[in-house]
């Protein structure tokens, strides 16, 4: 139990500095609340449109990603101090980590976690879109009309 104590103690520590500071934000903390103090502040700029209600689901996978090279580097490192000491074991440990790893980056590649920008708006055109239209059939060029097609030379 004695090993345990200053886990205990600094668990207790916490708490009550966590519980004076939040009595005390609570008591000192001035109370004049206005539209301009409840409204979003980012940076000092102030948005000109309100956020979407939901984020996109691919921003979310992205996020996953980072979170699992961080839990990998987390195994990695530790593994590489002691790789010696481990043997064999600990090689096999983790290969089978980081064989499930890669399964689950391939999974995240297949959900289309990876897959942004044009080229990928471009692979995913609905049934009732031609691949044959271009900027040039789609866009109306607005005030040509009446105009001569041949290109103005500068002299």
């Amino acid at each position: 139990m004695t090993d345990y104590l200053p886990i205990v103690v600094m668990l207790v520590l916490a708490l009550v500095l966590a519980a004076i500071m939040l009595v005390t934000a609570k008591v000192f903390a001035p109370k004049h609340p206005s539209a301009a103090k409840s409204g979003p502040y980012e940076s000092g700029i102030v948005p000109g449109q309100e956020p979407p209600e939901r984020f996109p689901v691919k921003f979310y996978l992205v996020a996953m990603i980072f979170i699992m090279f961080d839990v990998e580097i987390v195994f990695l490192f530790p593994w590489a101090v002691l790789h010696r000491d481990l043997g064999a074991f600990g090689l096999g440990a983790m290969l089978l980590f980081v064989g499930i790893f890669f399964l689950s980056f391939l999974y995240e590649v297949a959900m289309g976690g990876l897959d942004w920008g044009p080229i990928n708006r471009a692979r995913r055109l609905h049934p009732a879109v031609s691949a044959e239209r271009t900027s040039e059939t789609t866009i109306r060029r607005v005030g040509s009309e009446g105009r001569d097609d041949e290109p103005v030379v500068a002299a």
